[in-house]
């Protein structure tokens, strides 16, 4: 048999190989031709997709073949999971391929933030030399707190220790003991914003994390504070922020995700000097992106020759409709 791979965003050519080599596999890429993505949906057996590529329940009906859909990446919120699950289709994800571009992404966001990096280089390449006005801070000795205490945001603790940070966390679901092993203190939410310096996002977009930085929230943190995000752009109310800023009650944010991608050509975060925008580059990097496609094309030939769906976060709720 040869299973259809339908690959709806870029993916490293490198972890393509792995299934376009084999006589096993048929790889149909529509990451340059979006329009051809539903045109080929019904032969589809997987759908590769990255995080631009919304798989809806509608996008699911139509695949009539489909058997799994691979994440490139960790974040699923762009796929209808659910509806995955009633219709027997394994999710898959490759949720550590990232964590090393994504912790240091974060490091090179705060320090740009604090370094007043990027207003410096406009400054430079426009003829100016103004030491005084771009003096920044130093991450010694600060506090960082994280949300979220995954794969990520363990190394982004482990970097930020290496600076000499002060680290504290909130995550519900780490324990004291692995808190420990971290050298990290674990505290309540409202404790870890009032505490830090830094606060940094590593946590799932899901209904209860929606909007968790919201007006409220920024309240708690110190005026002197900045807070950055690689994680996903819901997290953040983008208006309760840019209020912040704009009030003086936040020292400011270093962003790569957003709530809509692309952002807003209009969005008052592009005109804020103290914000530091990148376009969702956390996972930009080539050795990223040669693990990422490794990953989740062996996954997908395991699932589909082998029916190995170990890995699936949804694995448990398909075995149990099974019955097995």
């Amino acid at each position: 048999m040869t299973y259809v791979v339908v690959v709806a965003d870029r993916i490293d050519d490198e972890g393509l190989a792995l299934l376009g080599d084999s006589g096993d596999f048929e790889v149909v890429s529509t990451a340059e031709q979006p329009e051809q993505l539903a045109e080929q949906l019904p032969r589809a057996h997987a759908l590769l997709v990255r995080s631009s590529t919304q798989v809806t329940e509608g996008t699911i009906a139509v695949a009539k073949n489909l058997r799994v859909i691979a994440r490139a990446g960790m974040g699923v919120d762009n796929i209808d999971v659910a509806a995955a699950t009633r219709a027997g289709i394994a999710v898959l994800n490759t949720p550590g391929a990232n964590t090393i571009s994504a912790a240091e992404h974060t490091m090179a966001l705060l320090l740009a933030l604090l370094r007043n990096v990027p207003q410096a280089t406009s400054s430079m390449r426009s003829g100016g030399w103004d030491r005084k006005r771009f003096g920044g801070a130093e991450l010694h000795g600060k506090t960082l707190s994280a949300l979220g205490l995954g794969r990520i945001g363990r190394h982004v603790v482990r970097l930020a220790q290496a600076f000499g940070m002060r680290v504290l966390a909130h995550d519900p679901y780490v324990s004291p003991e692995l808190a420990r092993e971290l050298g990290i203190t674990l505290v309540p939410l409202d404790d870890a914003l009032s505490q830090a310096d830094v606060v940094t996002l590593h946590m799932p977009l899901t209904d209860d994390t929606r909007k968790i930085m919201n007006a409220s929230r920024f309240a708690l943190m110190k005026a002197t504070a900045v807070l950055v995000n690689t994680a996903r752009g819901g997290l953040i109310d983008d208006a309760a922020l840019v209020a912040a800023l704009d009030a003086g009650k936040l020292g400011g944010a270093a962003l790569d995700v957003f709530e809509s991608e692309p952002l807003a050509a209009g969005s008052p975060l592009r005109s804020s000097e103290k914000v530091v925008l990148t376009p969702h580059l956390a996972a930009s990097t080539v050795e990223a992106q040669k693990r990422v496609s490794l990953e989740v094309c062996e996954s997908v030939k395991r699932a589909l020759t082998a029916g190995d769906v170990t890995g699936a976060i949804n694995r448990t709720a398909l075995v149990g409709a099974s019955g097995s």
